[in-house]
């Protein structure tokens, strides 16, 4: 499937290029208005980048923790250090252990969360801030002519951005 995403400064010009897609004879279910009075980022199903970022600090945290410990325990039994002198050893080098997981816990949130935001969201994270400042996207779907023949007609319109995507998971 490949996407076609025009952003257009305002709802007339937006409801213009519509138009003219609809003179074209471009099948109306596969052009999308999204922005204020259509429809909306996660109405179309607009990646939000904050679940991105959830899934990439989870997927972290499930390696990161028991590594962390690991870490910890093993920096702790290495160095002797005495993190808290009143206790035994091997609580010293369980609390060496803990102090690790908590590491790895910051970490994945840290790194995850900033990376899963910005990056794990492609696009979708400008196109969302496009979309609160007011801005309207004109979205096409479908094969490869279809997506040229709305290129042709949306770029009379001189959006402020065009771009085109192919989705190679739904064909």
């Amino acid at each position: 499937m490949n996407y076609l995403v025009a952003v257009l400064p305002d709802r007339i010009q937006a409801e213009t290029a519509y138009s003219a897609l609809e003179t074209e004879n471009l099948p109306t279910s596969q052009v999308h208005i999204l922005g204020k009075g259509y429809q909306s980022a996660d109405e179309f199903g607009l990646i939000d980048p904050n679940k991105q970022a959830s899934k990439q600090v989870n997927k972290l945290i499930y390696w990161l923790i028991p590594f962390g410990f690991l870490a910890g325990f093993a920096f702790n039994l290495l160095t002797g250090i005495d993190i808290l002198p009143q206790t035994t050893a091997f609580a010293n080098h369980l609390i060496g252990g803990l102090l690790g997981a908590a590491s790895g816990a910051l970490g994945a949130y840290l790194i995850g969360g900033g990376v899963g935001l910005t990056v794990g969201s492609g696009d979708a994270l400008s196109y969302r801030n496009r979309l609160n400042a007011g801005k309207y996207l004109i979205v096409v779907t479908g094969n490869e002519d279809l997506i040229r023949q709305a290129t042709r007609i949306l770029r009379q319109f001189e959006p402020e951005n065009i771009q085109g995507y192919t989705d190679y998971q739904t064909g």
